[in-house]
This record gives structure tokens, sequence and C-alpha cells, in this order.
């Protein structure tokens, strides 16, 4: 009895030793096989869906950002202090008047022109002072007004100084005596359109300003644009107009370039084109992108970089995603202050 039991535990002995046959580890080998490739694959989308709302995420708030610097600015266009309309700012001068001797590095008067504190291209760039890299095709637009509050310490800037009967356009207060019941504000003037560079890489298109300050003293445009911030690719402009410049209100919108005489400008409707800064890997763009005058009837294009593109619809497939964006701005002093 001894000998029999001592036989059936070494056989129990020896089928646990024996461990798992080649058919149970190849199927265990393939179970985990398949919940890697499972984890992997979860793993790899989630890490794509990540990165495409990241991009989305970036597109927006570069909108966003965008649109807060140049909304308000749109907005006090017509704005000079005191007084109400630039008709009755002395020291104004037209831009195809006398050179008015200061701050010409735009252009002929360009800071001066207050009558047009609304003024843009179509589809071109046609700034005075020059900028090597801007987007030929796209528009640019220029606003003028007075600012909110004078500048404290700064000295060669052209400032408004008003009452509510009168107004002068001077360098710093020169000549200005306000007090009581006037005031004393910096004029801004500010040129915005779009570049193909950025500051810090070529090739990232970017939304720049040219603004009037205080060069070596003297009232001028600065030398150096302001980057607004990189990642615009594209702005488009057209004027809210009322014919009868006496309502207030836009009957219809126009290209700058098609503003009939005596209409008002009311408020400025504006698109941005807003662009990743990197290509997306197995991605690709094929939309069409039609908005401002851009359309398919006038024609496609992959290149806003040319003058020959102007009005054409936009198709640039390539791999970088996009997010256009629009924006109605109602003038606060369209009939003036």
């Amino acid at each position: 009895m001894s000998g029999a039991h001592n036989n059936n535990g070494g056989l129990q002995g020896r089928a646990r030793a024996r461990g798992v046959s080649l058919i149970e580890l190849l199927v265990a080998v393939t179970i985990g096989g398949l919940l890697i490739f499972g984890a992997t694959k979860v793993y790899v989308d989630s890490r794509a869906t990540y990165e495409v709302n990241e991009t989305a995420a970036r597109l927006q708030e570069t909108a966003r950002y965008a649109l807060s610097v140049i909304e308000p600015d749109i907005r006090m266009s017509n704005y000079w202090g005191l007084v109400k309309g630039a008709g009755i700012v002395i020291g104004q001068a037209a831009q195809t008047a006398g050179s008015a001797g200061v701050a010409q590095t735009c252009g002929n008067n360009f800071a001066h022109d207050l009558q047009q504190n609304l003024q843009a291209s179509n589809n071109a760039y046609t700034l005075g002072c020059a900028a090597a890299t801007a987007m030929l095709a796209s528009d640019t637009l220029t606003v003028r007004r007075a600012s909110a509050a004078l500048s404290v310490g700064t000295t060669g800037r052209l400032r408004i100084c008003s009452t509510r009967t009168f107004a002068n356009l001077v360098t710093d207060s020169g000549g200005c005596t306000p007090a009581p019941n006037g005031q004393v504000n910096d004029l801004v003037v500010n040129a915005y359109y779009v570049d193909r560079n950025s500051t810090h890489r070529v090739g990232l298109p970017s939304l720049r300003r040219r603004a009037l300050g205080s060069v070596a003293g003297a009232p001028n445009f600065l030398p150096i644009p302001d980057e607004i911030i990189p990642g615009i690719e594209d702005m488009q402009v057209q004027f809210g107009i009322d014919p009868s410049g006496t309502a207030g209100s836009a009957q219809r919108y126009v290209n700058p370039s098609a503003i009939p005489s005596g209409a008002q400008i009311v408020s400025v409707r504006i698109w941005l084109l807003v662009r990743a800064e990197n290509p997306e890997v197995g991605f690709r763009d094929n939309r069409t992108y039609q908005y401002g005058d851009r359309a398919t009837t006038t024609g496609t294009t992959a290149n806003l970089n040319t003058a020959g593109s102007a009005g054409f619809a936009y198709a640039p497939a390539d791999g970088f995603r996009r997010l256009l964006v629009s924006r109605t701005i109602q003038l606060r002093n369209a009939l003036g202050t």
C-alpha cells in the first residue's frame, strides 16, 4: 500500500511540473499580441485625435487673438477726441495734397489724411512703406483715429488737441492749449497686412501692422512692423456703406476699391484665413475657400502670393489645416464722435 501511495504522488508531481502545451502557449501569445495591438491602436488613434483637436484649438485661438486686436481698432475709427468728425481738424492733409513735412515714410501725408479714417487696398499691397515679403494678393486695412488716452513720457508724436468746437493736429503738444475744457490725444494710424513670413520662421505667414509712432524724436512710422500673430494666411476686407451718408446703417458691402462717391462707411466685414504652423501627416486640405471677393467664377489658385490670383478662390491642396473666420464690425463713430 505504501508503494502504491508513493507512485500516485510521483505521477501527480510530474503532472504539475509539465507546464503548458505548445498549443496553449501559442493561444496565449496570440491573445497577448491582440491585446497589445489593440492597446497600441487605441493609443495611436487617441494621439491622432488629440493632435487634430490641438491644432483646431490653436487655429481658433489665433483667430480669436487677431480679431481681438483688429476689432476695437476698427470700432474706434473716426474718433477725434472732443470734436465730431475729422473735417474740423486743422493740420490734416489729403494724400494728394502737398507734403505736411513729417511722418511721410508710408506715403505722402499717409498719417495726415484724417478724412479717410478707414482705407484699404483690394487684393494688393499698396502701402508706401515697403514690405519685401508681403502677401501680394491679400488686402490691407488702415485705421486712423485718436487714442483713448495720451501716451505718457514720449516725445515726437503727432497728437490731436481738441475742444468741443476746435481741433488741431500738432507735434507733441506744441501750440496746443486745451485746458480747461479740452483734451490731447495721440494720433493712431495702424496699417494691417499679411506677410509671407513670421519673425521666427520663414514660410509661416503672419498678420503684421505698420504703426505711427516716434522715430529719432520725430513723428514717423516705426521702421520695424509689429507682428500681431503668426498663422494668418490671408485677410479680405469689405466696407458696409450707407450711400446717402446720413442713415448710419449698411445698405450693402463693397470692395475697398468700389466705394461710391459720397457714401459713408458704417461697418467693416473682415475675413481671416488661419493656417496651422506645420503640415499634418496623412492630411490633405482639398477644400476650395470662397470669401470676400474670392470666388470660383473668377478662377482658382493655390498661390496667394501672385498678383494674378486677385479675386480667385483659394484651393491650397496641401497638408496644412485651416480655419476661415469672419466678423462684421460696426463703427461706433460712423457719423462722427
